[in-house]
């Protein structure tokens, strides 16, 4: 399926306000409402919306610790990488996982109630022996912004 201008504006209005309603979002990108859905629901069966969430003020819950780990696997066959992610995206509080170029091999974001909650999921995932040689986390102190949404159009808006 190939996009057009349109569908990147709906997209990108809809991961800043998953909720508005069709006509303010047909209204938002210059179309009329029914064209609008239209093009919304292709995009969902296309699979280039993948779901629709609410946003959590974690720190309104509680206080929350944010890790980010580099892993270093032992071994660099397929199976390792595949048994690794299969650890790992079993993990709840594991909630971002990149397989990377460069010192190491794979970034976690973490979040744990503490350290020792922390402690307590990497020394977890050890035990399960899924080929980690080494691992170095880097705790966030604070963090000015978190962006939520991608630059869709400034990205691929001149692309289409």
């Amino acid at each position: 399926m190939q996009l057009d201008r349109l569908d990147l504006r709906i997209l990108s209005q809809l991961q800043n306000n998953g909720r508005m309603t069709n006509v303010d979002l047909a209204e938002a990108v210059g179309l009329s409402a029914s064209p609008c859905l239209n093009r919304v629901k292709r995009l969902e069966q296309a699979g280039f919306i993948s779901g629709y969430s609410a946003q959590i003020c974690m720190e309104k819950i509680g206080d929350i610790l944010t890790v980010f780990t580099e892993v270093t696997l032992s071994d660099h066959h397929r199976e390792d990488f595949i048994r690794f992610e299969k650890a790992v995206k079993e993990l709840d509080e594991v909630i971002e996982c990149h397989l990377v170029s460069g010192g190491y091999d794979y970034l976690l974001k973490v979040v744990a109630r503490g350290v020792n909650h922390y402690q307590e999921v990497m020394e977890g995932l050890l035990e399960r022996n899924v080929g980690i040689e080494k691992y170095f986390s880097y705790i966030v102190i604070k963090s000015p912004f978190i962006k939520t949404h991608y630059p869709i159009e400034k990205v691929f808006g001149g692309k289409v």
